[in-house]
Formats: C-alpha cells, structure tokens, sequence
C-alpha cells in the first residue's frame, strides 16, 4: 500500500500545516535519521482506516522509496482529526515486532443455541516476522465454539510458521461463560421507620398505663365519698330496744 509524503520544514508551524488540509508528521527507523514530513490528511486517512498500524507501507516522494509502519498517531481531543503522525522506517532484512489485532467472525452455536456468553480473553497478538509476511489481523472463526464448555487457543488459529509468537499458544483467546443467577438481596430496612414505630408503640403503652392508673383512682375516690352503712355492733343494740317495747 502506497502513501505519497513531502519533506517539510521543521521550523514552519505545525498549525498552518493542518489549516491547508495537510498533516504533519515524520518518520525515524534503527538506522533511519528522524526527517519530518508531510501528508494530505485525507489520504493519510483514507490508508490508515485500511492498512492500521499493522501494515507495512511504502512511503513515496523522498528520493528512495522507504518501508514503514505507521507507529503512532496523535488527535485532537474534540475534532478527533489527526494532529500528528510517526512513522516507523524499515530496513531491508529486519524483522519486525508488532501487536496485530485479531479479527472475530461467526457466530458461536453455543451462544445462539444454549444461551451461553461469548468471551474474548484476547485481543492482539504481539507477532515477529519479516514486513512482507506480516498480516494485517489474525482470524478467530467463533463458529467452532459449540458447547458451553467450548474454548479457543492460540494453537487452534493456525497462524503461519513464518509469524513468531511471544506468548504460550495454550492461552485461551476466546470461551464460553454461562450466566449465572445473581442472589436476591432483601431491600434496605428504614432505620427512621422503626425509630418513629418504637416511638409510637411506647407512646401507646404510656397512654394506657396512664388511663388504667386513672380508674384506680377513681375508684378509690368512690369508695371514700360513699356513706358508711349501720355497724354490726350498732345494728345488735336497735333490735333490743324494739324487744323491750314489744
């Protein structure tokens, strides 16, 4: 993949670089002096949104045709248009290291069948090749994903012996999870509830001690504002007096 670039003037602002439709940008490698350049933002673009930062392009306009990796782009924060980009140059020979994404497709049976969770344990690889053999993403076909029970490793992707792996191929790139049920949790007691019912319940309470100490006293009230009736005593003495008279 091509990408025509200019030499520009590092002394010149970046901004009225970018007020032309241009963006600056500069490319340095291992054996490469660092040389600021010049792109048409829109092709810059256009090309990134296809190659990434994953593969390899040739650069054109700088006296020799130069390999490259697109190593860092920078953006503006609220437009999100690119602000600035690096470029990686590439010697002929030299292998290179880079994380290549990888690419899901399919659908999972497990999923659309018995209600499993597709996850994604992975998603790059760190690959070393030589710039020709290194592929823009790494396919996982999730089709093969059948049982609730089912995985995909780094060894099942078949990926080429010319991509050297950094990382144990038994690693797991993408399973089937099953949902779990989640616990019913109790809703929240009102403490302030409980506090005004305490409050009410001893309110009762006092109101009905207070009324039963009430007829106590009214009782005994009664009972002192009552006449006092004839004594035993004095009843005995009145019914001799009406013996003698008969």
């Amino acid at each position: 993949m091509d990408l025509t670039v200019e030499k520009r003037d590092s002394k010149q602002k970046a901004k009225s670089f970018r007020d032309k439709g241009v963006l600056p940008a500069v490319i340095y490698g291992r054996k490469e002096e660092s040389t600021p350049i010049a792109i048409n933002r829109k092709a810059f673009e256009k090309v990134f949104k296809a190659a990434g930062e994953s593969t390899v392009l040739t650069l054109k306009g700088l006296g020799q045709d130069k390999q490259a990796l697109i190593q860092e782009v920078e953006y503006d924060a609220v437009s999100g248009e690119p602000l600035h980009a690096d470029f990686y140059a590439i010697e002929k020979g030299q292998r290179v290291t880079v994380s290549v994404p990888l690419q899901f497709i399919g659908t999972a049976p497990a999923v659309k069948d018995k209600g499993g969770i597709l996850v994604k344990v992975i998603h790059e690889l760190e690959i070393e090749c030589e710039p020709k053999d290194l592929p823009q993403a790494i396919s996982v076909d999730v089709s093969n994903l059948v049982e609730l029970d089912s995985q995909i490793k780094i060894k099942d992707l078949g990926i080429p012996a010319a991509l050297k792996l950094n990382i144990d191929t038994d690693e797991v790139v993408a399973m089937i999870d099953v949902a779990k049920d989640e616990p019913v949790e109790a809703p929240p007691v009102d403490i302030s509830a409980i506090e005004i019912s305490e409050e009410r319940g001893k309110k009762a309470e006092d109101e009905v001690a207070g009324a039963e100490a009430g007829g106590k006293g009214a009782v005994s009230a009664a009972k002192a504002a009552a006449p006092a009736g004839p004594s035993s005593s004095g009843g005995k003495a009145e019914a001799k007096k009406e013996e003698k008279k008969k």
